[in-house]
């Protein structure tokens, strides 16, 4: 089976899992994620597991990544904040649901990557900054939606005050019995309301911004 034959296999396990969004599902399957791969794991590009992407970093299953953008109910016109780039394939995905997504990558090398690929496809509605993304992109604030690929032990006090009142944020944190749990944030008049979505593990939400210098790509 060619990619995009296991590109639309995908969208159909997609709807089996929960997702069922047709926006979410539209743009995971126009968007090549084997792009965002290194060339020796494109061929299970479409395969519902995570890969790695080098640094200690990987891409997650698409069950998990659409589960959060049809969460995230993005609505069009709206600005994203994205924490943790990753190798720039929620990316993609945000640029074709929204009106200006802003990503943060804390390890330069993966952006840097994430920012070439984002060039080839031509997304010009994508903004990709180096840094701390517990700090989010206060200059760009406030967000109608906040996104993030990384596990914190409570919702960070910036991102906080960088959603608007009626703004959603998906975030994972990690609980006291160690799992993991997606949580769906409403910010309204009274404050934040959390909802659980799904048990997924991601990579730990870690302050600073890292060179990545001599770090072996996977």
């Amino acid at each position: 089976m060619n990619l995009d034959g296991r590109r639309i296999r995908m969208v159909m396990e997609l709807r089996r899992l929960g997702v069922t969004d047709p926006r979410v599902l539209g743009v995971m399957e126009r968007c090549p994620r084997d792009e965002f791969l290194a060339p020796a794991w494109a061929d299970q590009a479409y395969e519902e597991r995570p890969l790695p992407i080098g640094y200690d970093q990987t891409i997650s299953q698409p069950s998990v990544v659409g589960l959060m953008l049809q969460a995230l109910d993005i609505k069009a016109g709206q600005r994203v904040l994205e924490i943790g780039v990753g190798s720039g394939y929620q990316t993609a995905l945000l640029s074709g649901l929204c009106r200006a997504v802003y990503g943060i990558e804390r390890i330069k090398p993966l952006l840097d990557l994430a920012e070439e690929r984002i060039r080839k496809l031509a997304i010009r509605n994508a903004f990709l900054r180096w840094g701390d993304g517990g700090l989010g992109w206060p200059e760009a604030a406030p967000y109608d939606r906040i996104i993030a690929a990384a596990a914190a032990n409570d919702l960070p006090g910036a991102l906080a005050d960088q959603i608007k009142t009626g703004g959603v944020i998906v975030l994972p944190i990690r609980q006291g019995d160690g799992a993991q749990r997606i949580w769906r944030i409403l910010r309204d008049d009274s404050g934040f309301k959390t909802e659980e979505i799904c048990q997924a593990p991601f990579v730990p939400f870690l302050s600073g911004a890292v060179s990545g210098e001599n770090r072996e790509w996977a």
